[in-house]
């Protein structure tokens, strides 16, 4: 894992050794990694709607425990490492990254309402996304506004920053999740809130991109700036797909979505063909940073962000062919499954190698 930056005018951690927590896997854990909770519970979901379920299930249960696993540490770095845990938070660079703690909340939550249809766990999952969400929006951004310390905008913008839009998106995709699995009083206020949250989504993904465009085509861009959360700039629009379709499917019970269909086809159908056109961008970029440039290929915690945006474009073309009648499409979401589990078991094996070694260099260095 990659060491985390201590953001400026910080000591080492109140009761370690500088040294002792610089070696730390628990102290320089990434901010990002329940990217791992979202790739694993999207290709969970993706698999069981095309049929899959001898892959879904699995998935499913492994995401629990891992799940559990990352809450606990992350919870055991704050209480450990307090400065890099909350420091992180408000930097520019490693900030973002939280957003995955509340995506990966409400891809949890739609796992359960998905494959268990069990509404009890998928609403307590959904309320802690849509608590996360809240803490890290007011927190994250409202830091980055105020501080004196900025970095230009080539130094502090990256892909990254569009898990903003992801948690965004994954309490809309909870919330039209959960409203098609109740009743009234409350359907109609979930699938408005689903609808809001899919909207300012939208909003956010265009501010965001925009900046992140610019860096792209009016800065200087080396292979190591290629992170592989730049694979979000495709993710971000495959869960906005995602949940336009599934506010399609909820139309026939909520009023206004029936009178809003044109719209929510018009900019689902946006968004996806947004999502689309990004996909051989990335890819030739990939060539680039690897093929030519020769850039390392080993494990970050980082690369759930690039296996995350597949496993989304299948499960959201999926959905929408369903909720728009596009047959025609359906060899999409197949293809691009079998190439997020691929990714996912690849990016997996990884990880376990990377942890076995950090904890043989961890018994070593304390022998």
């Amino acid at each position: 894992m990659a060491n985390a930056p201590e953001p400026a005018g910080t000591v080492a951690a109140d009761s370690a050794p500088a040294e002792a927590e610089t070696t730390s896997m628990l102290a320089t854990m990434s901010p990002a990694y329940f990217g791992l909770v979202m790739a694993t519970g999207i290709i969970s979901i993706a698999s069981f709607l095309m049929g899959y379920k001898a892959i879904a299930y699995p998935l499913f249960y492994l995401n629990l425990v891992q799940y559990a696993v990352l809450i606990v540490l992350y919870i055991l770095r704050a209480w450990r490492y307090p400065r890099r845990f909350f420091g992180d938070m408000v930097t520019h660079a490693k900030g973002p990254g939280y957003f995955t703690s509340a995506a990966g909340t409400g891809i949890l939550a739609s796992q359960f309402l998905t494959i268990e249809g069990n509404i009890v766990a998928g609403a307590v999952l959904w309320g802690l996304a849509v608590l996360l969400w809240l803490v890290l929006t007011y927190t994250i951004f409202t830091a980055f506004t105020v501080k004196r310390n900025k970095p230009t905008l080539e130094k502090g913008i990256s892909g990254a920053w569009l898990l903003a839009v992801v948690a965004t998106q994954s309490v809309a995709v909870s919330s039209a999740l959960l409203a098609a699995h109740i009743d009234q009083p409350y359907r109609l206020e979930m699938n408005f809130l689903a609808l809001s949250m899919w909207l300012w989504g939208g909003m956010l993904y265009i501010w965001m991109m925009s900046l992140i465009f610019y860096r792209y085509t009016f800065f200087l861009f080396s292979p190591g700036d290629l992170s592989p959360p730049y694979w979000i700039n495709m993710g971000a629009m495959a869960i906005s797909t995602l949940a336009g379709s599934l506010l399609i499917l909820n139309a026939p019970h909520a009023p206004y979505l029936t009178s809003l269909l044109p719209f929510l086809k018009g900019f689902t159908v946006f968004y996806w063909a947004t999502g689309t056109w990004w996909i051989p961008m990335l890819l030739l970029l990939g060539v680039w940073r690897y093929g030519f440039e020769r850039f390392p290929f080993t494990y970050d915690p980082l690369y759930w962000g690039a296996v995350f945006p597949i496993g989304m474009y299948a499960a959201s073309t999926w959905q929408m062919i369903r909720a728009m009648d596009l047959g025609f499409l359906t060899f999409l979401p197949h293809i691009f499954l079998w190439a997020a589990v691929g990714g996912w078991a690849i990016t997996f094996v990884g990880m376990l190698r990377s942890t076995a070694r950090g904890l043989a260099a961890s018994r070593k260095a304390h022998a």
